[in-house]
């Protein structure tokens, strides 16, 4: 047997990048970890810029987001991840567009930085491009979802004459049309958007793209870049018996009717197939048709938008909401993420009961109407390369009574615009093909992101496709091209002054408080924000990521007093031949260390998922050879 050695790395520049996991797994690299570092020290102004920057749907995301911040959180590998997304809502109620200071972001737009770290399409980074500006090159934007307020937003502050065209009467996408507002208030959505398009972006509501008015027609106006986001909001079909009885409804579908305020008569059982947050939505918003309560319209001058939601909300008498999914708890999509796993208590606390592991086998009806589901068991939904291949287990069957069948299994884009003569490729999946790193189609010019090039994704994944898209279209039409370059700054800390706050390490994740059971009616928001208090506390859970104990090995008397002080036992000290390093790397690592001869060396290795940086092994080391470095980049 080989010797077991350690696996180790030799930090480089990425390295430093990936050591602040919460922006590395932000799909638009919002500096997570100083916006919470900011709301612990009190400075909420500066935390709200930071969380701003990078992102124009900010006060959306503080509600919203799937957060893969969270699930990448070092903390949550110690007890459980700090509550970023629900801390970013605090900022944003205080300095947001829905706050009583909606303007607090707009020296951003001039060019003032933010505390944090940043790259190309953040707000500071991106008013210093040349772009566009006196050439007033024109770029359509198509659809008006996350991908493409977020693509107009930054098209707009590069200097383009950016001309937006959506396909329904609002603006928004899914946003506006699909997220329950028990989850999502409408009137967020709309003073974001309101925000974003005072930068002078146009605006042009039911204009679809289609066989009459296509990509040809566009570029004969005189458009030289388009992005495609038109989104997938056609719901699959289920191909099993049964599926086109009165009372089977698509999520997507169902979702939207409650939005636009038309009834549907759901009766009393309603079975909800499918395991993703669509999935959930629709169970939730269906338990809440039953509950509904009736308005004044006197009151429809107060809050408008909230009240022509609520009183189109269905008032169908639903008692009894159950979800089935193909996978088990453990594979079901909602629940691979800590804000899912959320989602997942709180239906259950409202009363949606799972069937997990269970496939439909047939819809049951009577009279021409839903009247059961038949369901078998599922005794593997992926195959061992992770591929979706389920296998049923037939001899397990269940039925259950319904009176509607909500289909939560997949959406689609519709494409029928697309030409032969416009050269743009359609995937098998029915996606449009682009380059992953450019979002250029096949077509020069054009450019697809969010659900339309990727199929149904996160929120913060399609503002990020939006935001990439915007550089890649200003490259494009300036014709110039060239990757990033970076510029770091490390500040050390006198280890005197360096302190965490007291007990943090003890601190317990709270969820943000929600409205009790019996007052979750219609589109009540179940979810409030956190007192000042309870956010400043959550915030110091944050293990300070930014901050790394650097090693410098030639004042090292290798005492090992930092190795013994450290509490989470990260630190060692070993011989260079237990690491498993390319024997140049070591070779050309302890060259720049200063170091000569031919040894025996030794190394110190640290654990960082480990570290809480409590700064004792530099406060232990009696000749400062291990000390406290704060780490800045701005990616231009």
């Amino acid at each position: 047997m080989a010797d077991l050695k350690y696996k180790t790395v030799v930090p480089d520049m990425e390295f430093w990048k990936r050591m602040i996991p919460c922006q590395a797994a932000c799909p638009v690299y919002t500096d997570a970890g100083k916006y919470v570092q900011l709301i612990a020290q009190g400075e909420f102004e500066k935390s709200y810029l930071v969380a701003r920057s990078p992102n124009p749907l900010a006060s959306v995301c503080g509600r919203v987001c799937a957060a893969p911040c969270e699930d990448s959180c070092r903390r949550g590998k110690i007890d459980a991840p700090v509550s970023i997304r629900a801390l970013k809502r605090f900022i944003c109620e205080k300095y947001g567009v829905e706050s009583r200071l909606p303007d607090t972001q707009d020296p951003l737009f001039s060019g003032e930085s933010d505390a944090g770290n940043q790259v190309a399409w953040h707000l500071p980074v991106l008013s210093q491009r040349e772009g566009g500006v006196g050439s007033k090159q024109k770029a359509a934007v198509i659809g008006a979802g996350p991908a493409g307020v977020a693509c107009a937003h930054d098209l707009a502050l590069l200097g383009y004459d950016v001309t937006l065209f959506e396909a329904s009467d609002a603006l928004g996408g899914m946003l506006t049309h699909g997220i329950p507002e028990f989850r999502l208030p409408r009137s967020v959505t709309d003073k974001e958007i309101e925000k974003i398009f005072g930068l002078g972006v146009k605006v042009k509501l039911n204009a679809p793209l289609s066989a009459d008015f296509g990509l040809e027609d566009l570029r004969r106006l005189g458009f030289e870049a388009i992005f495609l986001s038109v989104g997938t909001q056609r719901g699959r079909e289920l191909n099993i018996e049964g599926a086109n009885l009165d009372g089977v409804v698509k999520a997507v579908d169902f979702l939207l009717n409650v939005n636009h305020g038309f009834r549907l008569e759901l009766g009393e059982r309603v079975v909800v197939i499918g395991g993703g947050f669509v999935a959930f939505d629709a169970a939730r918003m269906a338990l809440r048709a039953a509950l509904q309560p009736d308005f004044d319209p006197q009151a429809a001058g107060v809050m408008p938008a909230a009240l022509d939601a609520a009183r189109a909300a269905v008032r169908a008498g639903v008692a009894d909401v159950r979800i089935c999914s193909l996978e088990s708890f453990d594979e079901m999509p909602a629940l691979r993420t800590e804000q899912g796993r959320e989602e997942f208590a709180e239906a259950r606390r409202e009363g949606v009961h799972f069937h997990p592991q269970r496939g439909p086998a047939r819809i049951l009806g009577k009279d021409g109407r839903v009247a059961a589901v038949e369901l078998v068991g599922v005794r593997r939904t992926y195959d061992p390369d992770g591929r979706f291949n389920p296998v049923y287990t037939p001899e397990i069957k269940e039925l259950l009574e319904a009176d509607s069948v909500i289909l939560a299994v997949g959406q689609q884009a519709d494409l029928s615009f697309l030409k032969p003569a416009d050269c743009v490729k359609v995937t098998p999946r029915g996606t449009i093909a682009i380059d992953a790193g450019t979002l250029a189609t096949t077509a020069p010019g054009v450019y697809a992101g969010g659900d339309v090039a990727f199929g149904p994704r996160n929120l913060i994944d399609a503002v990020a496709n939006g935001k990439r898209a915007a550089i890649s279209i200003d490259q494009y039409l300036r014709a110039k091209s060239g990757g990033p370059t970076v510029e770091l700054t490390v500040e050390k800390i006198p280890t005197r002054l360096y302190s965490m706050a007291e007990d943090y390490e003890k601190l317990a994740r709270q969820a943000p408080p929600s409205v009790p059971l019996d007052r979750r009616t219609g589109i009540s928001e179940v979810e409030a924000g956190y007192s000042e208090p309870e956010a400043k506390d959550q915030a110091e859970r944050c293990l300070y990521c930014h901050i790394q104990t650097i090693y410098d090995a030639e004042k090292c008397v290798l005492c090992n007093r930092c190795v013994d002080v450290c509490p989470e036992h990260c630190l060692k000290l070993v011989p260079v031949e237990a690491l498993d390093l390319d024997p140049q790397l070591v070779k050309d690592t302890t060259a720049f260390a200063g170091v000569s001869g031919d040894g025996p060396f030794s190394a110190m290795i640290k654990d960082d998922e480990k570290c809480i940086r409590c700064g004792l092994c530099a406060k232990r080391c009696p000749t400062d050879a291990m000390t406290m470095e704060v780490f800045h980049y701005v990616e231009r």
